[in-house]
């Protein structure tokens, strides 16, 4: 898989990366941490060499089985993990980052972001400059190799940018959820800032597999989220059963083509989740799909159908 720059640092990534948050098992149901192992060693077969995870995933769960997964190749991938908003004090991030460099069995961590704003689920507001002071220091120590921040608005990715270099910014971002690209996006462009897309198939909405009728079982998160929600859902069904034939003349999946319209946005990658190894084989064939011109044109109409109803809150959830 062709590598690209991370921002302007001389990290280099996958276009697809490996994301991690199921096999922390908080939040998901059915998870089996043998069968997480094996998702993120055939990604890393199949050639996605990009892992993110967050201390949050499970409480350190899983950092520890990206760990499992993968320490024996740790010279040969990239590990991205996130410092969680309640521990953004100068100190608790310090700890906070020895705490993921043991559970990620490493000495260093290439990338390492500020998972969610200061003052987020009601934590307490800390200044961004005391965060990116902890930061850059332990940038200075050799134990991050790169700073990046996770769903922050344009003006809080300007503020942070004040106090250090920002190379990612990870956004929630797929053809049904758009907002960064009227937000941060055109700052990021213009400052060489790389976008590593979560949630890139709306949390398997856009993978084609649930009904008009679907119902998600007890504690799966995916219920709050509001694409899987009245209106929203049935635009999204309808979008769905028209990009299928794009899909089909270009041999792939609705994942795969989604994925490919994605990662030919400015700036953009992808990070992509996958609960089995199948899923994670089939992820990374998406960085082979070509789409012309035309058909990015179409796909990008299509999905307007959905994203041009939504109201302009950020977060995905109705937690």
């Amino acid at each position: 898989m062709k590598k690209r720059s991370l921002g302007n640092s001389d990290i280099q990534i996958t276009p697809i990366l490996m994301g991690t948050w199921q096999a922390g098992k908080r939040m998901w149901v059915g998870i089996e941490d043998e069968e997480s192992i094996k998702a993120i060693r055939t990604a890393y077969e199949a050639g996605i060499t990009t892992i993110d995870t967050a201390e949050v995933y499970g409480e350190g769960h899983s950092e520890q089985i990206v760990a499992k997964a993968l320490s024996d190749v740790r010279d040969r991938v990239v590990y991205a993990t996130k410092v969680f908003a309640n521990h953004l004090k100068y100190d608790q991030v310090i700890e906070a980052c020895d705490r993921s460099l043991k559970n990620l069995n490493t000495d260093y961590i290439d990338l390492y972001q500020i998972h969610w704003p200061s003052g987020s689920f009601k934590t307490e507001i800390v200044p961004i400059e005391e965060t990116m002071s902890a930061l850059n220091q332990l940038k200075q120590q050799g134990k991050i190799r790169a700073i990046g921040v996770s769903n922050f608005s344009r003006a809080q990715l300007e503020e942070a940018s004040q106090y250090g270099r920002i190379d990612s910014l990870q956004p929630p971002y797929s053809l049904f959820w758009r907002l960064v690209e009227t937000d941060a996006m055109p700052y990021c462009i213009e400052n060489n800032i790389s976008i590593l897309a979560y949630s890139p198939l709306a949390q398997g909405l856009l993978t084609g597999k649930f009904a008009p009728d679907h119902k998600f079982a007890e504690g799966d998160h995916r219920s709050k989220n509001k694409l899987f929600q009245g209106e929203n859902y049935r635009r999204a069904q309808k979008a769905l059963n028209e990009l299928r034939p794009i899909a089909d003349r270009n041999n792939c999946t609705l994942a795969q083509l989604s994925l490919a319209w994605l990662i030919a946005q400015p700036q953009t990658n992808a990070i992509a989740g996958a609960r089995t190894a199948e899923q994670a084989s089939a992820n990374a064939k998406a960085a082979e799909v070509e789409l012309s011109e035309e058909q990015l044109q179409a796909i990008d109409r299509i999905g307007r159908q959905v994203t041009d109803y939504l109201d302009k809150n950020p977060v995905m959830w109705d937690f």
